[in-house]
């Protein structure tokens, strides 16, 4: 069994809306960096863990109505 690599046991919190806010360089749908986002399968999970609290801290700091945000839609439309 290979300790050194650590087991993915969390999932990805992508949801499929890959969109990077050119302000800020946070990914729209799932609040991640560039660099948060190529580091997740190399993680720890207690670093995801970690890591999902900073993007909930991150989503309840954004206003709902970002561009290309899932609850927003494209064009300002809600659905």
């Amino acid at each position: 069994m290979d300790t050194d690599r650590p087991v993915d046991v969390l999932p990805s919190p992508c949801i499929s809306v890959c969109q990077m806010d050119p302000q800020d360089g946070v990914c729209v749908g799932c609040y991640r960096t560039r660099a948060e986002i190529a580091a997740w399968r190399s993680m720890s999970q207690d670093d995801q863990l970690v890591l999902l609290d900073i993007l909930q801290d991150r989503r309840a700091r954004r206003p709902v109505s970002r561009v290309g945000h899932p609850a927003v839609g494209p064009a300002g439309w809600r659905g």
